[in-house]
């Protein structure tokens, strides 16, 4: 009996500290261990584009780092995480390849198109309607960023409102 006793009191401290850890902490994916691994080859994934047509992701490899964020305008946690990602945008114009991806649940990409207008968004804005990019990316919610190096490779993934994506960026010697 006092072992099981010990067993629950571990078992609930171990599960509050990881509760009560700090949100930066608590939102990176790799402390779960899900999503994409750091250090994979990002995969390609055909996506609509919001102004029209289609592109594959993986075209945007290769040149210059590329954020990728999936995300939906009934997101609140991509809702508090579009100040900084914004900021980002500007700051890293003509140096960093922003991507937004749109998750079809409960999106169209009219409505999605309709946000990113009256927010006045700036960066490359897809909806991935068949879910494929969701799949190759191993999306495990809304809010979810990769950041892919310029040698194709995932140099970060992380989940949550408050993602330091410049921290990211200057790991990759981004000026």
């Amino acid at each position: 009996m006092n072992s099981l006793r010990l067993i629950a009191r571990v078992a609930f401290v171990a599960l509050t500290t990881i509760v009560a850890a700090p949100r930066s902490a608590a939102a990176q994916i790799q402390m779960w261990d899900v999503g994409l691994k750091v250090g994979a080859e990002a995969p390609a994934a055909v996506v609509e584009r919001l102004d029209g047509g289609s592109v594959n992701l993986a075209d945007f490899y290769g040149h210059q780092p590329v954020v990728l964020e999936f995300w939906a305008t009934w997101c609140p946690l991509c809702r508090k995480l579009e100040p900084s990602l914004q900021a980002a945008r500007e700051k890293y114009d003509g140096k960093v390849t922003f991507v937004s991806v749109g998750v079809p649940a409960n999106q169209t990409p009219e409505k999605q198109k309709a946000y990113v207008e009256d927010k006045k968004l700036t960066g490359i804005f897809t909806f991935d309607r068949s879910s494929a990019a969701m799949k190759a990316f191993a999306v495990p919610h809304t809010s979810y960023i990769v950041v892919v190096g310029t040698d194709r490779r995932v140099a970060y993934t992380g989940v949550g409102d408050d993602q330091d994506i410049d921290a990211v960026l200057a790991k990759l010697g981004t000026p």
